[in-house]
């Protein structure tokens, strides 16, 4: 096969370089015709050089401090100035390509005449027959080429071709000096193993710089660049033995044009080639961080700061070249690694994600999930698991009882007040008093609504109480006395939509979590609250810094999209969360506010939360699909869980990695609420609910003391002491561990119109 080749190259190069010979003496022929005159005419008006497009380069991520943490790219390339690249190096291109380069004028007719000489007797190609000049010219028309077959047709093997890119080498040589001649072409030039320039080349197959490259080294990668393909070292020990034999020829035409003694080319030619080749580094599967890095990729693809076409977009993402300085908290993202792994690992199908958002900013601080990031089916996934599906992601899972925070927003800011609530009856069909927000009536009356674990006791709940205690009907009452539609546009307000693009499902159960969510979605959301109500697009990248070191910053996208005092509000209410609800005991050790959410059969469970400094958001699901395969019965990494639940899980680990993140950042408090706007509330039975409550704490007490002192003895050994318990204590009978809502879509699946799941 590669006799054949050389074979053909041989005749082609042999036809090509007669016919190239024979046309410049044409000019010089008097009464050659038609022919005569048309060939004149080409090499005596010369076109203006071939326009060049920017070199396609490797894009640069740089972390908020600076610090590289991932490199995309459609062409490995750096390009460099030419005093970067080592004489040994320059030598030896020049030597094996264009003896004679610094001599011609575009065209070397004497050195292609020799080359073809020389290939003759070797019977294969020893020597180039175009100039470099040539061979730039071809590189620039196929770079430039905006289609495969433009690229195809640039580089087909024809008298044609050939006689355009001669006309074109000669208008370069009359523009450039050989020097800038010379460092274009080895920006670039193919030297195959995936490495455009000689820069990049250095670095893949030698781990060096250009300007450090030896002569052993600068006459390997001077034998790559005719046949890269053929001499390719990273596809085995055949391609590599046909590099060595380059690499010798190579040093070979050096001593026969006295760049290197006889002595240093025989030296040169007794080495190994010393390959220490280096990973490719590009791409985001080769970062430290993944999923950040492929959000900000595909940022790239949708942000009009990128271009104002989609075309335009993917041609600059192709050219690169770019160093972009990002949001990315190397603390922050660390902590989130570090609490998902303690308890999900990646071989689970059970999958962990979280979105660390800051504050005011929307700057996205972290993203992680428990897979890693490849196409290992087993252990890796290439969905971005933290992101929705415009960035990478998929179809998120459904949000649960995190969507009451946009409920109790909207109750706020329509004059609700601490304390008010409803006494709520056992279960709860919506059947009328629920209109979207094109004003069409969407009751279910064959949905029935109950508190966590199906249970049906009802009883009196106030804001607060409701929102700790995770209750589905008193929450479900709230949203149809407020308004769906307005719950609606509150959360779209804060930059809810759903994880796979999809319009909102608008239905009863809006505030229960019907509609799939994505991590970073809701932390945004969430964010808004620590941000006393401003909301800001999530963004990744903060900074674009051009080639020529032009630098564009990307400002914030936010809006005051709740009332200050409106958000004070709700951070009280949330923060008791911690204290009085579903996350009581559980603390990170400052100020913070959040919400569990767990949803119907427990097909998913969440936390999201937040403090004036950092939000996230933290998401479990199977990866299989959440409804085929609840998180029910299973073991995750070491643990085992009859149930999933968004405190027993996701609560943990947002806990874990918010107190890691926020290490180094002093602790800011919320801003006191409002009491005069929003205190003075009332809920019907609660109060005697409450005393209650406090008479059967105190029967309890009284029972513990009696225990230690007389024993443990039969309740009948002790009368009155032992009365039945009030069954009002525990009015949404949640069991005393305060295990968070499970039944945040009781009208299934049908509500949210999907099969939910990534």
């Amino acid at each position: 096969m590669a006799r054949v080749g050389a074979a053909g190259g041989l005749a082609l190069c042999g036809a090509v370089g007669g016919l190239l010979a024979a046309a410049v003496a044409v000019p010089a022929v008097v009464g050659a015709g038609v022919v005569g005159n048309a060939t004149a005419e080409t090499f005596t008006e010369l076109p203006p050089p071939p326009r060049e497009e920017p070199l396609p380069e490797l894009t640069r991520i740089l972390d908020k401090n600076g610090k590289k943490i991932a490199q995309f790219y459609y062409q490995n390339r750096r390009s460099i100035p030419i005093g970067q690249v080592s004489r040994p190096m320059r030598n030896a291109i020049i030597a094996i390509e264009d003896a004679r380069f610094y001599e011609h004028a575009g065209l070397d007719v004497k050195g292609t005449l020799r080359a073809l000489v020389a290939n003759a007797q070797a019977g294969g190609i020893k020597q180039g027959g175009s100039s470099l000049t040539q061979q730039l010219v071809k590189n620039i028309l196929v770079n430039r080429a905006e289609s495969e077959r433009d690229r195809d047709s640039a580089r087909v093997q024809s008298i044609r071709r050939k006689l355009a890119e001669l006309r074109y080498a000669l208008s370069l040589e009359e523009v450039y000096t050989k020097d800038e001649i010379l460092e274009r072409y080895l920006n670039i030039a193919y030297f195959g193993a995936g490495a455009f320039g000689v820069q990049a080349a250095a670095q893949r197959f030698f781990g060096v710089d250009a300007a450090r490259l030896t002569l052993v080294q600068g006459a390997t990668l001077a034998g790559a660049v005719r046949t890269p393909y053929w001499t390719d070292p990273s596809l085995g020990k055949e391609q590599q033995a046909r590099l060595l034999e380059r690499r010798n020829l190579v040093l070979e035409r050096m001593e026969q044009l006295r760049m290197a003694t006889p002595q240093e080319a025989a030296r040169a030619k007794a080495e190994p080639l010393g390959l220490r080749m280096q990973a490719e580094g590009g791409g985001c599967g080769a970062s430290r961080f993944p999923y950040f890095c492929a959000y900000v990729q595909a940022e790239m693809l949708t942000s009009s700061a990128f271009g104002y076409s989609k075309a335009d977009r993917e041609r600059r993402l192709q050219r690169g070249g770019l160093t972009l300085r990002t949001t990315l908290d190397p603390i922050a993202q660390e902590a989130a690694e570090r609490a998902i792994s303690a308890r999900v690992a990646p071989k689970d199908t059970e999958v962990a994600a979280e979105a660390m958002i800051q504050p005011g900013t929307g700057q996205i601080r972290a993203l992680a999930a428990s897979k890693h990031y490849g196409r290992n089916p087993n252990r890796a996934t290439s969905i971005n698991l933290p992101a929705d599906r415009e960035h990478g992601g998929g179809m998120g899972l459904q949000a649960g009882s995190t969507f009451k925070i946009f409920t109790l927003a909207t109750a706020l800011a329509k004059g609700w007040r601490f304390g008010q609530g409803f006494n709520t009856p056992g279960a709860y069909v919506p059947s009328e008093g629920f209109t979207n927000c094109a004003g069409d009536k969407v009751n279910a009356p064959n949905a029935t609504i109950y508190n966590a674990s199906g249970e049906g006791k009802g009883g009196p709940y106030s804001l607060e109480l409701g929102t700790w205690k995770s209750s589905n009907i008193f929450y479900m009452m709230l949203e149809r006395d407020v308004g769906l539609c307005d719950v609606v546009k509150t959360a779209r307000a804060l930059g809810v939509k759903r994880a796979d693009g999809g319009p909102l499902a608008e239905v009863p159960t809006f505030t229960l979590g019907v509609n799939e969510m994505d991590p970073l979605t809701v932390a945004a959301a969430y964010a808004t609250f620590g941000a006393r109500g401003r909301y800001c697009r999530p963004v990744a990248i903060t900074e674009i810094i051009e080639r020529d070191g032009r630098k564009v910053s990307v400002p914030p996208s936010c809006s005051q999209a709740i009332e200050k005092p409106v958000a004070d509000a709700v951070n009280r209410v949330l923060s008791g969360v911690f204290t009085q609800g579903t996350m009581r005991g559980q603390s990170i050790g400052r100020p913070a506010a959040g919400k569990t959410g767990t949803n119907n059969s427990y097909t998913s469970a969440w936390f999201a939360g937040y403090t004036p400094d950092l939000a996230a958001a933290v998401s479990v699901g199977d990866i299989r699909g959440s409804y085929k395969y609840p998180l029910t019965g299973v073991q995750i990494g070491d643990s085992y869980y009859g149930s999933v639940q968004g405190a027993s899980l996701p609560g943990p680990i947002w806990v874990d990695s918010m107190q890691s993140a926020l290490r180094e950042t002093a602790a800011t408090s919320f801003v006191a609420p409002d009491m005069w706007r929003f205190g003075g509330g009332y809920t019907p039975g609660l109060k005697e609910l409450i005393k209650a409550q406090e008479r059967q704490e105190r029967r309890r007490e009284r029972r513990a003391r009696e225990r230690d002192e007389f024993g443990d003895y039969p309740y009948e050994d002790y009368g009155d002491y032992f009365d039945e318990p009030d069954t009002r204590s525990n009015p949404d009978n949640r069991d005393t561990r305060g295990n968070p809502d499970t039944r945040a879509n009781p009208g299934g699946r049908g509500d949210a119109g999907n099969a939910g799941g990534w």
